[in-house]
């Protein structure tokens, strides 16, 4: 069966590039394909009508047109812009961080739908958000979680005993927790309070609307950022800009 020279998605558009004077190359993530890269011609051009609807941090029906080395939107009409993150530093930063983590963990062609609507649904939660600290730990709990690495929070990750109520570990080598014992074998395991290590649990297993209602002290919050900025960041071996951005403007 011949495969249709054109085709209809979803997307979110993650990052873009200027390409020559009047062309775009689009990071764009979908529910059918997962990532993937394409050409937006002349959405440089003043007036045209692809500009405002392929930016980052839209969300838009596109028509794509199949090239021979990258697909060519032809249409994109947007279904929801985000305004309120896009006309706020700050949710302006929080998006941009979701979005660097999709594409810094993903592959292009790889679908994955579940994590599509983790990522839509998440930037609708960071427009209505009373503290975006809370959707930005549970995104990051179960974009973990649908990506593989979903970290082991209820048994210590070396011996298989069940965390006692007291001060735990977690190891971003291992993957999960340690109790104190197993901690001692670790270089710099990661303390995690009895609160931290609850909560992590319930976001990690709830639903949305069951995790907003935790009430998170500043001194909870700090330590369960922290905790998985550090794991993410182990997992790629590198630095992710946008979560130091955050961290400058959280101390600004």
């Amino acid at each position: 069966m011949r495969t249709p020279r054109s085709y209809q998605t979803q997307a979110i558009t993650i990052k873009q590039i200027k390409l020559g004077e009047v062309d775009k190359i689009l990071t764009i993530y979908t529910p059918e394909f997962g990532k993937l890269k394409a050409v937006a011609k002349g959405a440089c051009r003043p007036g045209s009508k692809l500009g405002g609807n392929v930016e980052p941090l839209t969300y838009s029906l596109m028509m794509l047109a199949r090239g021979r080395n990258l697909d060519i939107v032809t249409q994109s009409q947007t279904i929801d812009g985000f305004l309120v993150l896009k006309n706020n530093l700050w949710y302006t930063s929080c998006g941009l961080y979701v979005l660097e983590l999709i594409d810094s963990f993903t592959v292009e062609n790889n679908e994955n739908p579940l994590l599509f609507d983790l990522l839509l649904d998440t930037l609708r939660r960071l427009c209505q958000a009373d503290s975006s600290e809370i959707v930005l730990r549970y995104f990051e709990l179960h974009f973990l979680h649908h990506l593989g690495y979903r970290p082991q929070l209820h048994r210590c990750v070396i011996c298989n005993s069940p965390p006692l109520p007291t001060v735990n570990f977690f190891s971003y080598s291992q993957g999960g927790i340690l109790c104190s014992r197993c901690s001692e074998k670790e270089g710099e395991p990661r303390p995690l309070s009895v609160d931290a290590l609850k909560t992590l649990r319930l976001w990690q297993d709830c639903d949305y609307a069951t995790a907003r209602r935790v009430k998170v002290k500043p001194a909870l919050s700090s330590q369960l950022r922290q905790v998985m900025h550090g794991y993410i960041e182990y997992l790629l071996q590198r630095e992710v800009k946008s979560m130091a951005w955050l961290e400058e403007l959280r101390g600004s």
